[in-house]
């Protein structure tokens, strides 16, 4: 736990608080791109992109081997991975474009032959006589332990740029989400700025090979923005809460990996992510299930304790027992189920109301239809002073005097 403690303090070394500042800013950038892919609907497209980075990676690996002895430089694999993931990308738009595949039946295609091909040459680096081949297949889960300053100085760098231009593209991003034809008169070309939201993402694959892995990185572009959806209906509240969800999951995972040797980095994040997630699924105000099930079960008292009150209006019996619980609670009914006076009186009132809003029903139809929860809440809250009158005016009208 003091070990904990000391990485969530950034107590631990250079080292260590490097890389942790770097996995905030590449989760908080995953957080912001991918709620933005996430209102396009094309979550899926990361999963291909982080798959296609595979060949590349392999691919520099062998060419860096065979030049310099060495395949293990970063900004080489990245560069590597950056143009396989493009050729991915390149291959589901034109795939999704030029045939009668889907998107995902065109990401299905490219995901699986970039993937099996990079495990192809995996084999093939780990026959060559050269040194490294162990730390590769750290790409694939990721593999911080072993990262040196330089590399977490460049994620840490690269992550930053990418936060700092997802965050002036947000306009252009939301328009194009929403509705490109309305962004097209605007002066803002749709295919243009798809492109650079893919290239974006396909950034944050390439940046988060090495924290992360390619299996998991997508994890990062899809939990975080779900999890913001749970907190709010607004979309830029939604991307800077997806945002602070990345970056915090990165925090927790980068500190949590650091406290005993061999704990692997990537899938902490992820699961931190995760874990985000359930809590903002349970307890969110909005969406959560804890106020869902609130929701409901308020709502079901509302009906139980309108139909008492109207039975107690028409003297029926009632022989449910959650409405005579209600009814108890509320002192509308003694043990006995005997109407206390506080009960009739209130008894009257839901009679009365449920006159006026069947009045309501009967002489506007279309405007009742459009109201929720029609009858279980008080008339006068629901509709327009003048309304309610005119309708009481209906029910009682004025007695005229005799000529």
């Amino acid at each position: 736990m003091d070990a904990w403690l000391r990485a969530l303090t950034f107590s631990t070394g250079y080292n260590t608080s490097l890389v942790t500042l770097g996995a905030m800013l590449l989760g908080a950038s995953a957080g912001m791109i991918g709620s933005f892919i996430l209102l396009r609907k094309r979550s899926l497209v990361s999963d291909a992109i982080s798959h296609a980075t595979l060949p590349g990676l392999t691919v520099a690996f062998i060419v860096m081997a065979l030049l310099f002895g060495d395949g293990r430089w970063l900004p080489g694999l990245m560069i590597g991975a950056g143009l396989s993931a493009a050729f991915g990308l390149w291959g589901v738009q034109h795939i999704s474009e030029r045939t009668r595949l889907g998107e995902d039946s065109a990401i299905g295609a490219i995901l699986s032959t970039l993937f099996g091909l990079g495990v192809v040459l995996i084999t093939v680096i780990q026959a060559m006589n050269t040194g490294g081949q162990a730390g590769l297949t750290g790409y694939l889960v990721g593999a911080t332990a072993g990262m040196l300053a330089g590399e977490a100085q460049l994620i840490a760098a690269c992550a930053l740029l990418l936060l700092i231009a997802v965050f002036m593209l947000r306009r252009e991003f939301l328009l194009v989400c929403f509705d490109a034809e309305y962004a097209a008169t605007n002066g803002v070309r749709a295919q243009r700025v798809d492109m650079l939201m893919l290239l974006l993402l396909l950034a944050v694959t390439v940046i988060g090979l090495k924290v992360t892995g390619l299996i998991l990185v997508v994890a990062l572009t899809i939990i975080p923005p779900v999890t913001g959806r749970f907190w709010t209906d607004r979309p830029l509240r939604m991307v800077a809460i997806a945002a602070i969800c990345g970056a915090l999951a990165g925090y927790l995972g980068v500190t949590l990996s650091s406290v005993r040797t061999g704990l692997p980095t990537g899938p902490l994040i992820v699961l931190s992510a995760f874990f985000l997630f359930v809590l903002s699924l349970l307890f969110s105000p909005r969406r959560g299930m804890v106020a869902m099930l609130a929701a409901h079960y308020r709502f079901k008292t509302k009906v139980h304790l309108r139909q008492g009150l109207l039975a107690l209006a028409r003297q029926e019996a009632i022989y449910d027992a959650l409405t005579l619980r209600v009814l108890r609670r509320h002192g509308f009914i003694r043990r006995d189920n005997v109407p206390t006076p506080l009960g009739l009186a209130a008894a009257r009132d839901a009679e009365h109301e449920e006159q006026l809003w069947s009045l309501y029903r009967s002489l506007y139809p279309d405007e009742a239809a459009h109201l929720d929860h029609l009858g279980l809440e008080p008339i006068s809250d629901c509709l327009p002073p003048d309304t309610v009158m005119s309708l009481e005016s209906r029910m009682h009208p004025p007695l005229r005097s005799a000529l």
